[in-house]
């Protein structure tokens, strides 16, 4: 299992997104190239993104996407579900009538603690413990150059200017 450039590049997304001052519309081509996101698969992600209400595209000459709600709120398993769809490790879990043997099968409990503890992990940190890097994992989501990409003071929570 693996997550798929989607997911990967809604976290992106959500994460830079997150590290912008409030309400402010951010043009699509900024995303794509601070992020390294094609800009074809921006474009459909930001459907799904906005599908769930965790973006708002703005149409228009100062068009773009802007985050709906507070990103303090929105955790990363809600991003990649967003995008990927709920997370199961296996057909039993995600089709409960699926397999007869699931009453007796000694392995679906092992599958179904994995879920729990992997949705737990991931509905347990938020874009802004992310942007203020509060878990070590951020770095991995974000492999775009860290001097393009503002980010939050730890103290105050308000936007501090991309490294020079």
């Amino acid at each position: 299992m693996m997550l798929t450039k989607a997911g990967e590049y809604a976290v992106r997304c959500m994460l830079y997104l997150a590290a912008q001052v409030p309400d402010q519309v951010i043009r699509r081509q900024e995303i794509t190239r601070a992020m390294e996101i094609p800009n074809p698969f921006m474009a459909k992600i930001a459907q799904q993104l906005a599908r769930a209400g965790l973006i708002q595209i703005v149409q228009g000459a100062r068009g773009g996407y802007r985050l709906l709600g507070d990103p303090s709120a929105v955790t990363l398993l809600a991003v990649i579900e967003a995008v990927e769809g709920e997370i199961f490790l296996n057909e039993c879990l995600a089709r409960p009538g699926a397999c007869r043997r699931s009453p007796s099968c000694r392995v679906h409990n092992v599958w179904k603690t994995a879920r729990e503890a992997l949705r737990g992990v991931l509905g347990g940190v938020t874009l802004t413990q992310l942007v203020v890097g509060e878990h070590n994992c951020a770095a991995s989501f974000c492999d775009a150059d860290p001097r393009t990409v503002p980010s939050l003071s730890p103290s105050t929570g308000k936007q501090k200017p991309p490294k020079q």
